[in-house]
């Protein structure tokens, strides 16, 4: 009897025991593999733009070359133009790392090659039929994925008509970017717009297909690449985005990033058993151990209870003939007993399993406004070199370098934020903060009123420089989204410098916040946009506090006004 009812809470506890590590299960599998599928999209994403920035590295040069003056004299064919263009080209091919720079003539006959060395060389060669070509004559550009038909490597063909009808030619191999994949983690491949897998850090999966083509779209695709057959599909797909190589035993997690201007997309695999399978399996075992010590726990409480209730009677037996005094301090110590047991109960009851998770959230929008500076500086300066103004394109060249500095210590800064660790600053000039935020959104400025006081060199605030123009930023950029579409749109910031404190207001006459959204400004994710995320403010405040200022919302007649207290430094 006795050996059967051990029997039966050891059954029902390892019962229990596998319905909750089950359960647990799935709820962790859930959650790691959602915070698995978010990093891995963001790394897919970090992949994608060191493809594009290294694609556009070698997109430029055919237009720098496209009215070059020794280009001019090779097609005006001057003597000795060839030996100069032969010459330069290969130097720039060296310097650049690529393969092969050429000049074809317009009726497609090689002019000047990188290669003219080489017995090999493109001199003198016929390259009418290639498609690229024809493009840059066409329409001016011409890009192309192809084999090389002397090397036979694979590449990606860049071509730009230039002077005299000329065709300027640049081939970029992607050797160096495939090392550095087949370095990090995971299986990385770049598909065209037709599933065909083109740069990957798995060489036998070149020219695979990533889905079946139709007849014809695989011929037209051969024969654009220069390739005899594609490859079959290398992995085998599941449903949540998970797929199995072949040949290989576990799951992945493939992510995707969207087309770029070439149609290619960046794929990223991820294997499951390490990142998810392990934290899945860890949880469950945990639950399953937790179950079972908590049974154990029961266990011994219902027989020590059960074993003092036969004590108990046998004494109650011995004892009959003793006092009633004596009775009732057996039952009071008995109802003490269950007091504790009672105790003991809501102890165990109280004992739980924590999960500590955090997401940070901010380096995105804390950092859109350099990135969007930094592309508006690219893009000047890419007219810039088609106008020959080379000092104003190194001026946009430093300034960007100062953007992504500034991008560094915005990152250190929010792991700093992260952590809650406030940080004591130090005496800086707020002409510096003023002008940094103002140079980040320099452009967006422009379309409204900005009256900004000229704030004198020698005025010193308590501070971090970083910090506090993330602040200003914040503030200003809200003030830029609360403006869009308004004529008179109008930003006034205002100084009042006292003996101890600075006084900043930052004043716009936009809609204004509503009263629902100002209670909760300052709290997390409290915004009136769609886009917003309702962390600036939060952000800002606490970086204007851990400085030991304040940062508020000031009642206003018309739109919104911030006010921004620091300390003064002597």
């Amino acid at each position: 009897m006795v050996r059967s009812r051990y029997l039966w809470w050891l059954a029902a506890a390892l019962a229990c025991a596998a319905a909750v590590a089950f359960l647990t299960g799935l709820a962790v599998r859930q959650a790691a593999t959602a915070r698995f599928a978010a990093q891995a999209a963001i790394d897919a994403r970090l992949r994608q733009a060191l493809l594009a920035s290294e694609i556009a590295r070698f997109r430029l040069l055919p237009l720098a070359l496209a009215d070059d003056r020794d280009l001019v004299a090779l097609v005006a064919g001057r003597p000795g133009a060839e030996a100069v263009m032969n010459a330069k080209l290969e130097r720039l091919s060296r310097d650049l790392g690529s393969p092969i720079i050429y000049i074809i003539r317009k009726d497609g006959l090689t002019l000047a090659a990188s290669n003219w060395r080489d017995p090999r060389s493109f001199l003198g060669k016929d390259y009418s039929f290639r498609p690229y070509f024809r493009a840059a004559l066409r329409s001016g550009l011409g890009e192309q994925f192809a084999l090389g038909t002397v090397s036979h490597r694979p590449g990606l063909f860049f071509a730009r008509r230039a002077a005299g009808g000329s065709v300027v030619v640049m081939k970029m191999e992607f050797d160096r970017v495939e090392a550095q994949w087949r370095e990090a983690n995971g299986v990385t491949f770049v598909t065209d717009p037709n599933g065909v897998i083109l740069v990957t850090s798995r060489r036998n999966w070149r020219y695979a297909a990533t889905r079946p083509l139709p007849s014809e779209r695989s011929l037209r695709e051969r024969k654009l690449i220069g390739v005899g057959n594609l490859g079959p599909v290398p992995f085998r797909e599941h449903d949540g985005g998970r797929i199995t190589l072949l040949r290989e035993k576990g799951d992945h997690l493939l992510t995707t990033t969207a087309a770029d201007a070439l149609g290619w997309r960046v794929n990223l695999a991820l294997p499951l058993q390490g990142a998810v399978d392990a934290v899945v399996r860890a949880a469950q075992i945990g639950a399953a151990l937790l179950t079972l010590a908590l049974f154990a726990f029961a266990a011994f409480v219902r027989e020590r209870s059960r074993r003092r209730r036969e004590h108990t009677a046998q004494l109650e037996a011995a004892v009959a003939e003793r006092t009633i005094d004596l009775r009732r301090e057996i039952e009071d110590r008995a109802a003490a007993e269950a007091h504790a047991a009672q105790l003991r109960e809501g102890l165990r009851q109280a004992n739980r399993l924590a999960t500590l998770g955090q997401v940070t959230a901010s380096v995105a929008h804390e950092t859109a406004q350099p990135v969007a500076a930094i592309r508006n500086y690219a893009s000047t300066s890419r007219q810039l070199l088609d106008m020959g103004a080379e000092d104003a394109v190194r001026d946009n060249l430093s300034a960007i370098d100062r953007l992504a500095e500034r991008i560094g210590a915005v990152t250190a800064e929010l792991r700093g934020f992260a952590r809650k660790g406030s940080r004591a600053g130090g005496p800086i000039p707020l002409a510096e903060v003023v002008e940094g935020a103002c140079l980040l959104l320099k452009e967006r400025l422009s379309r409204v009123v900005f009256v900004v006081p000229e704030v004198p060199p020698g005025l010193f605030v308590f501070g971090g420089h970083v910090r506090l123009e993330q602040v200003l930023v914040n503030i200003l950029q809200n003030a830029l989204e609360a403006l869009e579409g308004r004529a008179d749109a109008r930003i006034e910031l205002a100084l009042d410098a006292g003996a101890e404190k600075v006084r900043m207001t930052i004043r716009d006459n936009g809609p204004g916040i509503a009263a629902e959204v100002a209670d909760r400004l300052f709290t997390p994710f409290a915004t009136s946009r769609p886009t917003g995320l309702g962390l600036g403010l939060v952000i800002s405040k606490d970086i204007v506090e851990d400085f030991g200022g304040t940062l508020q919302l000031e009642p206003s007649d018309y739109g919104a006004c911030f006010a921004i207290v620091l300390r003064r430094a002597p």
